[in-house]
């Protein structure tokens, strides 16, 4: 995407961003940079904290569960952070975000390791989500034209009646504040349905696909001078029978492990106990071995009632309100097993930034551009995770409560992520397909139907049958790690 042209005089906005998080910080930077006049609205008190260590200490808050949940930055967020935002980019650098080569992902049972062109902008950075965020908050603080007001909670919106109401400010908790435009960064549990009703404007169109699972994550860092199994900076995710395992590398050292199990499976309650949860782990031989060389920073943090969700602004070609728009997680939530959220929030962001700069005194057409962007960056990528998640929920029903087997349909000329992730384990091609869409730099179906991919795929998968096989737990050892 092209930079943002900057703007003065009367087309330069007062622009008030509900959400202090990453998506309205990203949005923040961009729209200032432009030329208009933000104010970051947060009800949780986020100043920075003095250092990396000491932003991951005080991560956790309630209203935002994910923030301490392993995050990584994806190919498509860190061509964006290069293109858009680059001292953000360097800033992340600068505080230990560490880079993972494609290579660095590569299987034991990829054959074929030979870089290839366009290897490059198929990079991923491993971080802790805290300091993406402490990055963020110090580069806007510094930002000219960027006000940041923690504290202050906002209860509804300033609007003029019409059909559809024009959005002209927020109530606070500390006052009314006017702005041109008001943008909704508040995240999944946005109210932005409750503040429209206040003005007499429709709701939202909302779409909602099960995600079926819990996550149970903790922070370790490695021991100095340990030898490590594998380099730092993989990224080790297991669909194994009963549950998911993972693993991301992290920066500074640190590491982030994940049990992730069915939602229904009332089993896994005790793994928020860290003993069990180390026990759980440790029936997995490749989270044993990185368990031996670490020691854990924090506690298990539990998350559930996870859904991916999509939201949008226009519903059957009406506009819901203008003057208002939504970006990051009020537009769109998915499986964090894929590390979508970031990337989707810098993408809106951008739109947003680029948005505004077009039309930028005509709220209408600002408002059908987002959506039209919206199904254009956002939509495919959702509809992807749901579809993902449905065909693993079923497998892991079947195996677990003895569910129907899951038939998988065959469509001609397309392959299924699962059939891409098996093949990814053995054939260079399938493989960065494969992380061609983990890294969303492409529209997943578009990777799917790639005569190039679908043959490689089905070739592969005619000789090997599945991916390798990972030694995982029996039923009674996991029962056993279950019990304590």
């Amino acid at each position: 995407m092209a930079g943002v042209l900057s703007v003065e005089g009367e087309h330069a906005l007062d622009i008030a961003i509900v959400g202090g998080s990453a998506a309205g910080l990203f949005a923040a930077l961009l729209l200032a940079r432009a030329g208009h006049e933000v104010t970051v609205l947060e009800r949780d008190n986020l100043q920075p904290a003095p250092d990396v260590e000491s932003a991951a200490a005080k991560a956790f808050r309630a209203s935002a569960p994910q923030i301490v949940q392993p995050h990584l930055i994806m190919a498509r967020c860190r061509q964006l952070l290069i293109d858009r935002l680059p001292d953000v980019y360097d800033a992340m650098l600068g505080a230990g975000v560490e880079e993972a080569p494609l290579s660095t992902q590569m299987p034991p049972s990829l054959s074929d390791t030979a870089p290839w062109p366009g290897d490059e902008p198929l990079t991923p950075m491993m971080t802790r989500r805290s300091t993406i965020d402490w990055v963020l908050q110090r580069t806007a603080s510094a930002q000219k034209r960027v006000t940041l007001r923690y504290g202050v909670k906002v209860t509804g919106l300033l609007a003029t009646p019409g059909q559809p109401p024009r959005v002209t400010g927020v109530r606070t908790s500390r006052g009314d504040l006017p702005a041109h435009l008001v943008i909704d960064a508040t995240g999944r549990r946005s109210p932005i349905d409750d503040w429209l009703k206040q003005i007499g404007a429709r709701a939202s169109a909302t779409w909602q696909a099960e995600c079926g699972i819990a996550y149970f994550s903790r922070h370790y860092r490695v021991r100095p001078g340990a030898r490590l199994p594998d380099l730092l900076v993989t990224r080790i995710v297991m669909a194994l029978d009963e549950f998911l395992a993972g693993k991301w590398g992290g920066d500074n050292g640190a590491v982030q492990l994940v049990v992730a199990p069915l939602a229904a499976d009332r089993r896994f309650r005790t793994v928020k106990n860290p003993d069990v949860f180390t026990a759980v782990l440790r029936t997995i031989p490749t989270y044993a071995a990185w368990l031996d060389v670490m020691d854990p920073i924090t506690g298990v943090f539990p998350m559930a009632g996870l859904h991916n969700t999509l939201r949008r602004l226009v519903t059957e070609g009406t506009l819901v309100a203008t003057g208002l728009h939504a970006i990051g997680d009020s537009v769109c939530t998915t499986n964090p097993t894929l590390g979508r959220g970031l990337a989707l929030a810098l993408t809106n962001a951008a739109d947003l930034a680029d948005t505004v700069s077009k039309h930028p005194g005509d709220p209408a057409a600002q408002a059908l551009a987002m959506d039209s962007l919206a199904g254009e960056h956002v939509l495919p990528f959702y509809q992807d995770q749901a579809a993902i998640d449905a065909a693993r929920l079923a497998v892991m029903r079947h195996t677990i409560y003895g569910a129907p087997e899951p038939q998988l349909p065959e469509t001609p000329g397309r392959v299924s992520y699962p059939q891409l992730r098996a093949a990814a384990s053995y054939n260079p091609a399938a493989f960065r397909a494969f992380w061609k869409i983990n890294g969303m730099v492409c529209p997943p179906e578009q990777v799917y139907t790639d005569p190039g991919v679908v043959a490689a795929t089905q070739k592969t998968l005619s000789h090997y049958g599945t991916a390798p096989p990972v030694p995982q737990p029996t039923r009674d050892q996991l029962n056993t790690a279950l019990a304590g």
